[in-house]
């Protein structure tokens, strides 16, 4: 193999695995995740109901062992709560693509590229005297699926990608007096993401000077990992009134220095014409990428208008703009490590509710609300179709004893089309637009001891 032709293939190589981790890894930014790119908002049925209004500040709510620690300082007795959320997310394609050769892509739209999965949350609460109350959860902030069909026009860029976060959090508060609380969390998170997509060899042997077209020879990659990161939040609660209640949470950011490994198959064709392909090069090989899944800080209000009647606002900002690159580091060293852009923005959350209790054991609650994506179109792939969302909900509450309750939410999620015009690392290009929705379907159960 001549020289030319093997740093020819190490540079869509290098190019392919660092497409591969990034998206794999930034897909965690994109659907079956419900809020703004990756971000999953979905750990309180109770709060689904209404929107989210209120997250940090509502009463009854064992889930502000995550969304407001400082909160807790309103329970006066042990909670248990358990909340499931069934996501289902639809995304289908619609545009056309062109291979480096100039032609068409072959290949259909890659079907319904979304996914149904459940998302669980348990929490338990327990008082430590007058003022000190501490909490445990296991929830799951950020997560995403989703799988195109296979030989579809965007094969290059993407098939299955997975990406799965989940936060163990131990959380403490302590009620300064009957108008302040403040509260603190330690969350260890363990993070792993999927990849794969194909190869097209073909582009890659015809760039090095071989008699073959691109699309002609697909092969496929496939990229794993894993990693366990820690952070923190604390949280405020003041009530200002006895009708009013305000609260203010922060999240930090986790750092992950993901490790797993790059898988490929290799078309027996590909390594008779270049015996490097499938040897020194695209050959299974450990590697490592720094990620940092985002810090948010969220604002709640919650005013109860009379016996019957509350209602609640949130405001939401997560600072995806740390977002700027991912560094992929290889073992095999014919690979240097690749930076690859993509520059998100920072995005805002709203959402207003309400609470209408028709008699003690059973309330009615509603809200809306509107939610930014981070994505440009410069970066957008079809592994993050992500658009402005908007949301629409309703739930319902049934509290049969004062020591059980179920709640009950559903939500619908409209997507503004996500425009993308995308080349893969061997130069096929893609563009067009994604159509998506959502839909939400919660069930949760709090036992009071």
């Amino acid at each position: 193999m001549k020289p030319s032709q093997l740093q020819f293939s190490r540079y869509f190589l290098v190019r392919g695995l660092a497409a591969g981790v990034l998206c794999a890894l930034s897909a965690a930014y994109a659907q079956h995740a419900s809020a703004s790119a990756f971000q999953l908002k979905e750990n309180s049925v109770k709060a689904l109901g209404r929107a989210f209004a209120g997250s940090a500040a509502a009463p009854d709510d064992a889930a502000v062992v995550v969304n407001n620690p400082a909160a807790m300082g309103e329970v006066d007795r042990a909670i248990f709560q358990a909340d499931v959320t069934g996501v289902q997310f639809s995304t289908e394609f619609s545009g056309q693509g062109r291979d480096a050769a100039g032609r068409p892509l072959s290949g259909g739209d890659g079907g319904n590229g979304g996914v149904t999965k459940p998302i669980p949350a348990l929490y338990y609460i327990k008082p430590l005297g007058e003022q000190w109350r501490l909490g445990v959860a296991v929830s799951a902030p950020f997560g995403f699926e989703t799988d195109y069909d296979q030989g579809w026009v965007g094969r290059y860029s993407a098939y299955k990608s997975m990406f799965q976060s989940i936060d163990l959090t131990v959380s403490t508060s302590y009620r300064i007096n009957d108008n302040f609380s403040i509260g603190a969390s330690v969350v260890g998170q363990r993070t792993k993401a999927e990849l794969t997509q194909a190869i097209d060899f073909g582009a890659v042997l015809a760039g090095a000077g071989a008699p073959v077209l691109p699309q002609s020879l697909d092969g496929r990659g496939k990229v794993v990992g894993d990693d366990w990161g820690w952070g923190w939040g604390i949280g405020l609660l003041w009530k200002p009134t006895e009708a009013d209640r305000i609260g203010l949470n922060f999240h930090s950011q986790v750092t992950h220095q993901l490790s797993g490994t790059g898988s490929f198959q290799v078309p027996a064709a590909v390594t008779a014409i270049n015996p490097a392909l499938g040897s020194a090069v695209f050959v299974d090989t450990p590697g490592t990428a720094g990620f940092t899944t985002p810090a948010n800080a969220s604002a709640s209000w919650w005013h109860t208008v009379n016996d019957r009647l509350s209602i609640g606002a949130d405001v939401g900002y997560t600072r995806w703009s740390t977002f700027k690159n991912l560094v992929v580091d290889y073992a095999n060293p014919l690979q240097p490590n690749t930076v690859e852009a993509f520059d998100w923005e920072d995005t805002w959350f709203g959402s207003i509710g309400m609470e209408y209790r028709f008699n003690p054991a059973w309330v009615l609650r509603g809200g809306i609300a509107v939610d930014g994506s981070p994505t440009q179109l410069q970066t957008r792939t079809p592994r993050v179709p992500d658009g402005t969302r908007r949301w629409v909900t309703v739930g319902l509450g049934y509290t049969p004893s004062d020591t059980l309750s179920f709640d009950f939410g559903y939500g619908h999620i409209f997507v503004n089309d996500a425009h993308v015009d995308t080349t893969a690392a061997t130069r096929d290009r893609l563009t067009g637009a994604f159509d998506s929705s959502g839909n939400l379907l919660g069930a949760s159960a709090q036992f009071r001891f």
